[in-house]
């Protein structure tokens, strides 16, 4: 195996690795701010659990950033490419969009959610709000996915 290939599995695994450790904190967050609500009132788990599930929005685009890297590379489908070094890296600098912006707002959308549940504690027909709240943060993983779809798309790879 030659290092642009390795390269590039390599932003591939950072995309998922990265982005899956922003929702595994995100979603913790809120989880733990949502059980300490249903000790309470188990009745609200419905409208928590949306909240709950929002930060573990970013794991996914980095499992499909790094699925499209897998599809670029013929690790799926087709026979393996060859890449050169420069092409590895190109590849693996079009993952740290998704990458990086998957591991902050992760966790920064945990910490919104985890607020929005004690809100939603005492005001439960505000639900809709911290969702909103929570969504604004989303946009720039959604971002950082969307560049870097746009980043993987721009590489020539035969």
């Amino acid at each position: 195996m030659e290092l642009g290939f390795t390269l590039a599995v390599l932003g591939g695994a950072f995309a998922v690795v990265l982005g899956g450790i922003g929702s595994a904190i995100g979603v913790g967050l809120a989880g733990q701010a949502s059980s300490g609500v249903m000790s309470e009132d188990p009745g609200k788990f419905g409208s928590l659990l949306l909240l709950v599930a929002l930060p573990g929005t970013q794991g996914i685009y980095g499992f499909l950033s790094a699925f499209l890297v897998m599809l670029k590379i013929g690790l799926v489908g087709e026979a393996l490419k060859t890449l050169t070094m420069y092409q590895g890296w190109q590849v693996l600098i079009a993952c740290l969009p998704v990458a990086f912006a998957g591991l902050i707002s992760g966790i920064h959308q945990g910490k919104v959610c985890a607020s929005g549940v004690y809100m939603v504690a005492k005001q439960p027909k505000d639900l809709m709000k911290p969702v909103i709240m929570a969504a604004l943060v989303e946009t720039y993983a959604v971002l950082g996915l969307l560049i870097s779809i746009l980043l993987l798309q721009g590489i020539n790879i035969k």
